[in-house]
C-alpha cells in the first residue's frame, strides 16, 4: 500500500510565512499602519486580502509578485524530499494542506521545478482578476471551534481519506508534518500506524508534548517523531516505504 506524505506549507515546506514574505515586493518592505492595524484576529485571510490588494495599488504587478515569491527559502533538505517523491509516485501520494493560498504554493513550487511531487494542494482560493488584483477565498466552511475559521485541517484529511477510500485506495501509513499550532487538529484524526512529524521546537510540537505530559491522555494515537530538517523526513519516509 502507498504512503500518504502530509505537508502544512509556511514554516513547513518553505523556511518563511509566504504571507510575510510577499512584503519584499513593495519599494520600501514594510506595510503601513493604516494596512496593518485592520488585522482582526481569526480574519487572516480577509487581511491578507487587504494587503494584496495594497500591494497592487502601489503598481505591483502579479508577475512581480510572482518573481519575489519563488525567492522564498525552503526549509533545508526540503527540495531533495520532494525531489524524492517525485520519483517514487508508485509508492507515495503527496498533498499540502496549508492556510497560505492556492497561488502562493504553486509559483513557489513551479518556480523550483518541484511541483510534479504533489498530487493536490488544499488552502484557500486565490486568482488575479481582469484588474491585476488578487483576490483570496475562505478554503471551506467548517464547524471546528478549534481552528480558524476559514480552514480545519482535520476536515481536509478526513474528507481526503474518505473520499480515497471510497475509490479503494487504503494508505499504508500517513505521515503528517507540519509546524503550527492549527496542524495539531488534524492529528487527531491519525491511526496509531502513523505518523506525525512536528517542526522541533515550534508550536506544534510544544503542543504535542504538552498533550503527551497530561497524565492519562491519549487523543493522539500517531507516533510522534519531531524534525529539524527535511533529511529526518526523508529517512523516516524511507524507512516507512520499507517496511511496507
Amino acid at each position: 500500500m502507498k504512503i500518504l506524505m502530509v505537508f502544512d506549507f509556511d514554516h513547513t515546506v518553505v523556511d518563511e510565512n509566504c504571507d510575510i514574505w510577499v512584503i519584499k515586493c513593495l519599494p520600501k518592505q514594510t506595510l503601513p499602519d493604516s494596512v496593518e492595524s485592520t488585522y482582526r484576529r481569526g480574519q487572516w485571510t480577509e487581511y491578507m486580502g487587504r494587503v494584496m490588494a495594497y500591494i497592487r495599488d502601489q503598481g505591483v504587478t502579479p508577475d512581480r509578485v510572482r518573481s519575489v515569491m519563488e525567492t522564498i527559502p525552503f526549509t533545508p533538505g526540503m527540495p531533495e524530499l520532494l525531489t524524492f517523491i517525485s520519483e517514487n509516485k508508485s509508492m507515495v501520494d503527496c498533498i499540502i494542506v496549508s492556510d497560505a493560498n492556492t497561488m502562493f504554493i504553486e509559483w513557489v513550487l513551479q518556480g523550483a521545478g518541484l511541483w510534479k511531487a504533489v498530487d493536490q494542494v488544499y488552502s484557500n482560493p486565490a486568482s488575479i482578476n481582469e484588474s491585476g488584483y488578487m483576490e483570496l477565498q475562505h478554503h471551506h466552511l467548517h464547524e471546528c471551534a478549534k481552528c480558524p475559521v476559514n480552514m480545519c485541517k482535520k476536515k481536509v484529511l478526513e474528507t481526503y481519506l474518505s473520499e480515497k477510500a471510497d475509490g479503494g485506495e487504503v494508505y499504508g501509513r500517513v505521515i503528517y508534518v507540519g509546524d503550527g499550532g492549527n496542524d495539531l487538529c488534524p492529528t487527531f484524526c491519525l491511526s496509531a500506524g502513523d505518523v506525525v512529524m512536528p517542526r522541533q521546537g515550534y508550536t506544534l510540537d510544544k503542543r504535542l508534548t504538552r498533550l503527551r505530559d497530561q497524565e492519562g491522555n491519549c487523543s493522539v494515537s500517531a507516533k510522534v517523531i519531531p524534525w529539524s530538517s527535511a533529511t529526518d523526513i526523508l529517512q523516516e519516509l524511507k524507512d516507512s516505504l520499507q517496511s511496507e
